[in-house]
């Protein structure tokens, strides 16, 4: 099992920056990639950023440029910088670990962007 513990989330105006934070525990070994995603209110869960066991990354079209996933790997932590935020961006932002056969979540973060 893989348990995710977001934090980091908040009210921001637009173009300002957040950090989101993912600490990772249990069977982080099994742990292949971890990303971000994030979902509005009658919409699908998207893909925001995503970070292999290798290190390799990937981005929404939507993101480029401003935000960047890293990890830690020293504390099992993912984050996501962030920058220059948009309205468009406000929804809640999900971790994501995949690990062996399964996937974990975790509860979510609220990031509002207001003009």
């Amino acid at each position: 099992q893989v348990q995710l513990v977001e934090s980091g989330g908040g009210l921001v105006q637009a173009g300002g920056s957040l950090r989101l934070s993912c600490a990772a525990s249990g069977s982080i070994f099994s742990i292949s990639a971890m990303g971000w995603y994030r979902q509005t209110p009658g919409k699908q869960r998207e893909l925001v950023a995503r970070i292999t066991r290798s290190g390799s990354t990937n981005y929404a079209d939507s993101v480029k440029g401003r935000f960047t996933i890293s990890r830690d790997i020293t504390k099992n932590t993912v984050y996501l910088q962030m920058n220059s935020l948009k309205p468009e961006d406000t929804a809640v932002y999900y971790c994501n670990a995949d690990w062996r056969t399964s996937s974990s979540w975790g509860q979510g973060t609220q990031v509002t962007v207001f003009s």
